[in-house]
């Protein structure tokens, strides 16, 4: 960088953190029929929030706090709307937070849960290798999510999900007792987490089917948030503040491509 700028390496470090010392301010630009990626990434001291254009990967706004709080997220959504963005469609990983967010600030917003995020989920909880056939059978359910690309492959996999649930309902809602307590406990966990969640999420797992300009999946924003954070890390050392204002710069950067 010095050699391509002809500036000595102290002059290029001092500007940095000159820089770094304040932030630019993210426009928001007013949109019509917006589809709305809303994804969050932690860092060691704090969590960020970004809210993004899908059809350009155009960061409207980001928020940084300690977790993703429906409070914040719902007066996220309220400045959006007032600010002049037209949201048809938000797609997110379906953090309770955001839902409720979402159903209380923009209720006639269409919400798209990120098929990746339900996918990767039940393939963790179900494991590489189910020792039952009930999981083995879930895990192949999974597997194709991501290739649902028409309403009949819709309704097949609708019905193989149901069929799957008739077949291994008494092993799903197997219970384990303590005979001390009179408590139980469901026996099989992670396959019955690995259930409810697709069951939970199926209202709203294949919108993008009627409308293409929805996107399926947070994948662009998590790609974003991978660069962003290769970028920072070539920066280790900076104070919290500096992070913070590099985040920001960084997003200008890529909102002005």
């Amino acid at each position: 960088m010095s050699r391509d700028s002809g500036l000595c390496r102290d002059t290029l470090q001092r500007t940095f953190y000159e820089l770094l010392e304040k932030a630019p301010r993210i426009r928001i630009i007013k949109r019509d029929q917006v589809h709305l990626r809303i994804d969050a990434t932690y860092f060691a001291k704090f969590c960020l929030v970004c809210y993004q254009d899908d059809f350009d990967g155009y960061t409207q706004l980001l928020r940084f706090t300690d977790g993703e709080h429906y409070e914040e997220i719902r007066e996220d959504l309220s400045n959006l709307l007032k600010l002049g963005i037209q949201i048809e469609s938000i797609t997110s990983d379906g953090h309770k937070s955001i839902l409720k967010a979402i159903k209380k600030s923009v209720p006639d917003a269409i919400v798209q849960r990120c098929l990746v995020h339900i996918q990767r989920m039940c393939l963790l909880w179900l494991t590489q290798y189910p020792k039952h056939q009930s999981g083995k059978e879930l895990r192949k359910l999974a597997l194709l999510i991501l290739k649902i690309k028409t309403e009949n492959d819709r309704i097949f996999w609708i019905r193989e999900f149901y069929k799957w649930y008739e077949s291994h309902k008494d092993y799903l809602n197997e219970k384990t007792y303590n005979t001390e307590t009179g408590r139980y406990w469901y026996t099989h966990k992670l396959l019955r987490r690995s259930y409810i969640t697709i069951k939970r999420a199926l209202p709203n797992m294949f919108h993008y089917l009627s409308n293409p300009d929805i996107p399926k999946t947070t994948n662009g924003i998590e790609g974003y948030f991978s660069h962003l954070k290769n970028h920072l890390d070539i920066h280790r050392g900076l104070t919290v503040k500096h992070r913070i204002n590099f985040i920001k710069w960084y997003i200008y950067f890529t909102n002005e491509k």
